[in-house]
């Protein structure tokens, strides 16, 4: 049965995706401690990208920030893998984002919103969070967003 978390996820039309595989030789997420860190996450739909290129020029800022959103709970699904529960997330401590921007472009703290306002609006109070917004020349697979987490457990 869904906890909480995943109810709230529903409730917002967003079901939690299956984890996106790696692209290469690293794990999802790994936990240390009470800490969970995701890998960088792409915004990876039934196992492809929906949009490729740079914010600022083939991609809109508006697009990026829901690609952002799409990141963002694919670093929940990530973070599901490992601790078994998003209902364990005491808080989420950090995010960072890269966007493969347009030389001139320089929005990157807008288009990162979409993943703190997702965590904001299914977390609350647990998913206010420090952050970085980088804009960056490429991603993997031409992505024009990608998003890590990093989030504090409570006890299992």
């Amino acid at each position: 049965m869904a906890g909480t978390v995943e109810a709230k996820l529903a409730e917002l039309g967003l079901p939690l995706p299956a984890v996106v595989p790696p692209l290469a030789s690293y794990q999802p997420a790994v936990q240390s401690g009470v800490y969970v860190y995701t890998s960088g996450q792409l915004p990876m739909v039934d196992g492809k990208l929906a949009v490729t290129g740079k914010v600022g020029a083939e991609v809109t800022p508006d697009e990026a920030k829901e690609l952002a959103k799409t990141c963002a709970l694919n670093a929940l699904a990530a973070v599901k893998s490992v601790a078994g529960d998003l209902d364990r997330i005491a808080r989420v401590v950090k995010v960072v984002g890269f966007v493969a921007s347009a030389a001139d472009f320089t929005g990157q703290p807008g288009v990162i919103n979409g993943a703190s306002e997702l965590l904001g609006e299914v977390l609350g109070d647990k998913g206010v969070h420090a952050r970085s917004a980088v804009g960056v020349a490429v991603l993997p697979l031409d992505a024009p967003v990608e998003v890590e987490i990093q989030v504090e457990l409570t006890e299992a």
